[in-house]
């Protein structure tokens, strides 16, 4: 739900202006993280997330996270731009993965959003994928909301992957000829796909 103040400015409007000159570095280390803090040091009072989807056309630039809290409608919004598009399902997305992907995104300094390839993954659609392909993982993190594949045109994958390695917080997956990375909040771990 938008709140809308007298002035006519919403909430979200609100804190889109005020990501647009706030936003400077990474996200900062919460307790809940476990071994991530090494990359969230030195971090500010903002988390803000930019992806698109070429499978749906929708595009997302958003504050989700505000001094210690998630803000739960960004987080719902983040939710569904995630579903698995084939057949519009959702679950709960891991916010540790969303902090991974921002903080892996401004490691890289760019302006560019990220493209979603893969998101949430229905236990449907996975299994239709590894019937399709052998790098597809029969207990995949993307069916627990815990994983993303994305890409950036102005990066490469060894340059993401380095990126979200750096974070040493969850799984990276490097697919040059795919020309994308996985991200998860796994294990730490590294492989090439």
């Amino acid at each position: 739900m938008t709140t809308t103040n007298t002035s006519g400015i919403s909430r979200r409007g609100l804190l889109r202006a005020f990501a647009a000159t706030a936003v400077s570095a990474a996200p900062a280390f919460t307790p809940t993280f476990g071994q991530a803090a090494g990359f969230l040091r030195g971090a500010g009072d903002v988390r803000r997330i930019k992806m698109y989807s070429g499978r749906t056309g929708e595009k997302i630039d958003m504050i989700y996270w505000i001094e210690g809290d998630y803000i739960a409608e960004s987080v719902n919004q983040i939710v569904h731009f995630m579903r698995d598009w084939r057949n519009n399902k959702t679950i709960a997305i891991d916010t540790r993965t969303i902090d991974i992907m921002a903080a892996s995104h401004n490691l890289l300094d760019v302006t560019e959003p990220y493209m979603l390839l893969s998101g949430y993954r229905s236990p449907e659609t996975n299994a239709m994928l590894r019937r399709q392909s052998s790098g597809v993982a029969r207990n995949s993190l993307h069916m627990r909301g815990q994983a993303a594949d994305l890409r950036l045109a102005s990066r490469s994958v060894n340059q993401i992957a380095s990126a979200a390695q750096s974070c040493n917080a969850g799984g990276v997956g490097r697919y040059a000829g795919s020309n994308f990375v996985h991200m998860d909040c796994g294990q730490v771990r590294t492989w090439n796909g």
